[in-house]
């Protein structure tokens, strides 16, 4: 029986604190004072300059994710997605700020790196992880928690149908895996194409930097992660519409109600 003390994470509450407000905090709060006022331009309360309004936009979701951990004893898997997501931007950052205020000139394509790397591993994982014990499409999907498993695979067991139920399984597993792979390539895309025109030895080329960095997070979520959970809502009327030709059960007697 799950811990009621426990509490979940809300998804609203997730994006909200990693994509949300670290995009407000970098398009508002990077513009440098002094180079505003070099530039003639209103210098406003909340232009803090780039280097700190990444450190805060960064250490929200740090310390959010902190913060789950502690109160709940047990990381959140996707907590722990975002929390690496943005370590490894505050990485790559430190790596290609120069001390001159310049960006190095390879910045576009290695942020597009970085930000297919988590995806492109889980995809990786997924497809891998159904020779082991423990599939991780088990974890993202096919789960105790949406499905009767106990059921279906009595079921299964009756009509002796463990072939069919596994190749089913499998190609379920190569569609999720098939998403991320997607998410992947199009993190790439979205990154060279916001930073398209972008010049690194700029004198605002930090600020501009930000900017770009909070239209990817921005617009990732849209433009890669809607498309994506359209694919994964593929995926289980695919594995749906398999496991009732193999069964005979009905969608109500496989799903638990909710």
């Amino acid at each position: 029986m799950a811990d009621p003390k426990r509490n979940d994470e809300h998804p609203l509450a997730n994006i909200l604190i990693n994509v949300i407000v670290p995009v407000a905090i970098l398009s508002l709060f990077s513009k440098d004072p002094a180079l505003q006022e070099l530039l003639g331009k209103a210098v406003r309360p909340w232009h803090l300059g780039p280097v700190k309004a990444i450190v805060i936009a960064l250490a929200l979701p740090i310390g959010y994710g902190v913060w789950y951990f502690v109160k709940n004893r047990k990381p959140n898997f996707f907590s722990g997605l975002g929390l690496l997501s943005v370590l490894l931007t505050g990485g790559l950052t430190l790596y290609l700020w120069n001390k001159d205020g310049s960006v190095k000139p390879d910045a576009g394509l290695l942020f597009g790196i970085k930000e297919a790397l988590i995806p492109l591993m889980l995809g990786i994982a997924i497809v891998f992880s159904q020779r082991t014990a423990n599939p991780l499409i088990r974890v993202f999907l096919y789960n105790d928690t949406i499905f009767d498993i106990p059921k279906i695979e009595g079921r299964v067991a009756e009509l002796a149908a463990q072939a069919g139920y596994e190749k089913l399984l499998a190609g379920a597993t190569r569609l999720f895996a098939a998403s991320f792979f997607v998410s992947a390539a199009m993190n790439v895309a979205l990154a060279r194409w916001f930073f398209r025109g972008f010049d690194p030895r700029a004198v605002d080329a930090l600020e501009v930097y930000n900017s770009i960095i909070a239209k990817i997070t921005g617009w990732g979520f849209a433009v890669i992660g809607v498309p994506i959970l359209f694919f994964l809502f593929f995926t289980l009327l695919r594995l749906l519409a398999g496991l009732r030709r193999l069964t005979g059960l009905t969608d109500q007697e496989m799903m638990h109600p909710r």
